[in-house]
């Protein structure tokens, strides 16, 4: 009895203590003065943003009834500020146009890739919708990065199509600067050796492979181990510039973190990049401030924000204190731009501005 009066003691204690602190955060907030922040020369290039819809219109794009019935679904379109009812009766590209209404608002990014999704292949060598989780076809993409010059084309394909090949020719003449994959969620082991010959076209065309690496967590019915960063070893054999997204900062893999998996990585293969896209949100604080103190991989960092998922309650610059100041989060707090936020918070919490330009630098020009 006594045991369990102390332990109601201590919990009301610490709800006492959390209570208080958010209580003395928000008078802070309320009179610190705003921080004056560093600026950037700006025009830089996100090279993760996400595009998707329902193909109600017949654009071909797909969303599983599991994805669709998730909470998940709701809060995207929510952040993408469309609602099904127009997707409906105005196209998946008015999805688009938000999307660039809102690029067109910031005075630090004016390019996007805006990124195609594969699907699961089955073994007849077809589109499994079945399996599949969201469906983004690369014909749209095109077409929708041809419509604006503030889009650029991130193509996608599933290295088990039996053209897979031919598809990465017709995707590089349509001006696709890499190919996305979220392997777990497509089914693709980036080990396999029966995939090489889909690295080395890659190679000689010149696209690189933004891929996921770790474990996934936006879309239900991923296989985490497909995420293992010791698999994307047998394309940076083969010469592709692989780029890790989120710096494989979710999951363990035998026993390990897969940041902590990727980080070694860096020095062993120049051709390594990783972008720093979705670092700000909450479940991965202390990553971005981590990799910045590190220091020793900074030059092979770019530039992405993972469009659209930085809003609130899943980003917010006072969750980056004390790394940031409440003076320094009050000021980035009252930028409008969701583009402008992101960056001033990265650029805050260190990162150079040579990351900002080098997504451009190495996504845009060609040998």
């Amino acid at each position: 009895m006594a045991s369990s009066t102390r332990w109601r003691r201590l919990l009301a204690a610490l709800l006492g203590g959390v209570l208080l602190l958010v209580a003395v955060s928000m008078v802070a907030w309320s009179i610190w003065p705003p921080a004056q922040l560093a600026r950037g020369a700006g025009g830089y290039l996100d090279n993760h943003v996400h595009v998707a819809g329902l193909g109600i219109l017949g654009e071909g794009a797909f969303v599983s009834a599991e994805m669709h019935d998730n909470f998940r679904f709701e809060f995207l379109m929510d952040a993408m500020q469309v609602t099904e009812a127009e997707l409906g009766e105005l196209g998946d590209g008015v999805l688009v146009d938000r999307l660039v209404e809102r690029i067109r608002e910031s005075s630090e990014v004016s390019q996007a890739v805006i990124l195609a999704m594969d699907g699961v292949i089955n073994e007849a060598g077809e589109l499994d919708l079945d399996r599949t989780t969201i469906y983004v076809p690369n014909d749209y993409v095109a077409a929708q990065s041809a419509r604006y010059p503030e889009l650029v084309f991130g193509a996608s394909i599933n290295p088990y199509r039996p053209d897979a090949l031919q598809r990465l020719d017709r995707v590089a003449e349509q001006g696709a600067v890499l190919i996305k994959w979220i392997p777990s969620i497509m089914y693709i082991d980036p080990a396999d050796p029966a995939i090489a010959p889909f690295y080395q076209r890659m190679v000689e065309l010149d696209l690189k492979l933004l891929t996921h690496v770790g474990q996934e967590k936006s879309f239900p019915g991923a296989i985490d181990e497909l995420g293992d960063p010791h698999k994307i070893e047998l394309p940076l054999q083969l010469g592709v510039k692989v780029i890790a997204a989120h710096i494989g900062t979710t999951g363990e893999y035998a026993g390990e973190p897969s940041f902590d998996r990727l980080i070694p990585m860096f020095e062993q293969w120049p051709n390594l990049y990783a972008d720093i896209s979705s670092l700000t949100q909450i479940n991965k604080l202390g990553y971005l401030a981590t990799t910045v103190e590190l220091g020793n991989f900074n030059d092979r960092l770019i530039y992405g924000s993972d469009w659209p998922l930085q809003f609130f309650p899943l980003v917010h610059p006072l969750y980056h204190w004390p790394h940031l100041s409440i003076a320094e989060a009050r000021a980035i707090a009252n930028i409008d731009s969701i583009w402008d936020r992101d960056i001033a918070i990265k650029r805050a919490l260190g990162v150079d501005e040579a990351v900002f330009e080098r997504s451009a630098q190495l996504l845009l020009r060609r040998p």
